[in-house]
């Protein structure tokens, strides 16, 4: 009896360990997460970007390469990027690619912000000077001067923090440098010049990097795992463009401005009352997901009101729209760690278009219908004597559901069938079927 109660322990015991083994392995999987920025940086880049730290820290990824092909942005969009970059528990490695691609303005300014950097052969980065568009005057001089001073003391920072050549970070500001990635490789301004981006990779292994709170980590290069641009990323970086952000903002409050002062053209209303929420959401002040929230709740408003304001469609169709684009929006995977896929949110959109739609074509339907004089179809259809007065030339006759008050040159007696010769107010002249 004791040997087995010691065999069981033992089992137990070796199950247990079995268990945590398998855990720790679990726990060891890991990935890099590869990423791509080829357009202009604006507030659809932050999102991707936060969302891309995120889903590495749900696969338990150990680096992020991000691929870098950009003419530059905005200046507010990326100085958020450099603080989460700087923030991020796991290294950056950034390179300048495809062959012919290039780092410009905003796209150099973060490369010196990444952990690890390089380019590929006929590559380049710099012309970081910031662009004031404005009338030229002496205002305009003296703010494009402090927005140059400012972005140089943020470049110098981050370069002696990555110890990398703090001339060129100040001469790309100020002087509007480029170099190609072959010459900014000998200055020290990258730290990788790849054949392609196997061997960047490969580079960037095993290179001690600081990270926040000055800690010093090792790059571990594991599985490349994609983390692609997806539709919520293609809708915001339509709308984030500055000059279109601007004009979608100025032309929507011109379009709320002509539905105010003529209720009822509805189109305006609609137009105006979408492209300032996503206007706000450019201009990041509204966040993303609460945008789509905002977007969703416009949209159901639009949807009700469709059935109440004879609007031709325009109701229901800014309707959906919304609510097709706020659901994009609604879920941050790097707040919930889950967003609604795209067939979903296009099931439920698709549902609701149809029943709007049914609706719309019953009403048109009715629009439609002949409508017949009421005295014609009384003519037209046969009823029923229900009661009689004495004598039987009066009382009252059913037709058409409703009880009517007759009068009859010949007697009638219950259930003769009758038809209605004229009408005079509420009581039907009446002979015998």
């Amino acid at each position: 009896m004791v040997m087995r109660v010691k065999h069981c322990i033992w089992l137990s015991c070796i199950f247990c360990l079995l268990i945590v083994i398998g855990f720790s392995q679990k726990g060891m999987a890991s990935c890099t997460l590869g990423l791509s920025i080829n357009g202009v940086i604006s507030a659809s880049t932050l999102d991707y970007l936060e969302r891309a730290q995120s889903r590495a820290k749900e696969l338990g990824c150990e680096a992020i390469y991000l691929r870098v092909n950009t003419p530059g942005g905005s200046l507010q969009s990326t100085r958020l990027i450099i603080e989460n970059i700087l923030a991020s528990s796991v290294p950056y490695l950034c390179l300048i690619t495809p062959s012919g691609g290039h780092a410009g303005s905003a796209g150099a300014i973060i490369l010196q912000a990444c952990h690890v950097n390089g380019g590929l052969p006929t590559t380049n980065l710099g012309a970081a000077t910031p662009v004031l568009l404005g009338s030229g005057d002496k205002t305009s001089e003296d703010l494009r001067n402090k927005m140059v001073n400012d972005t140089v003391s943020l470049l110098e920072g981050i370069t002696k923090l990555r110890n990398r050549n703090l001339k060129f970070s100040r001469e790309i500001v100020t002087e509007g440098k480029a170099l190609s990635s072959e010459e900014a490789h000998k200055i020290g301004a990258l730290d990788i010049l790849a054949k392609n981006e196997t061997d960047f990779l490969e580079q960037s292994a095993h290179r001690k990097v600081q990270m926040k709170d000055q800690e010093i980590h090792s790059v571990a290069i594991h599985t490349l795992t994609e983390f692609p641009q997806d539709m919520r990323y293609k809708v915001l970086d339509f709308i984030a463009d500055p000059e279109f952000a601007y004009l979608l903002f100025m032309g929507s409050l011109a379009l709320l401005y002509l539905e105010i002062s003529n209720p009822g053209l509805i189109v305006p209303g609609v137009l105006g009352g979408i492209g300032f929420v996503l206007s706000l959401i450019a201009f990041h002040k509204l966040n993303v997901a609460w945008g789509g929230l905002a977007l969703i709740l416009l949209g159901i408003i639009f949807l009700i009101a469709e059935l109440f304001v004879p609007s031709f469609g325009a109701l229901g169709i800014g309707g959906l729209v919304s609510l097709f684009v706020g659901s994009l929006f609604l879920f941050d995977a790097n707040v919930s760690g889950y967003t609604l896929p795209l067939s979903l949110i296009l099931t439920v959109v698709g549902v609701l278009g149809l029943f709007f739609l049914g609706i719309g074509a019953l009403a048109l339907r009715t629009l439609r219908f002949k409508s017949r004089d009421a005295d014609e179809d009384l003519k037209s259809t046969p009823g029923k004597v229900h009661s009689v007065d004495l004598g039987g030339r009066s009382g009252q006759v059913m037709i058409l559901g409703e009880i009517w008050r007759f009068n009859s040159d010949v007697e009638l007696q219950i259930h003769d069938s009758i038809r209605v010769i004229e009408r005079h107010g509420l009581i039907l002249k009446v002979r015998k079927e």
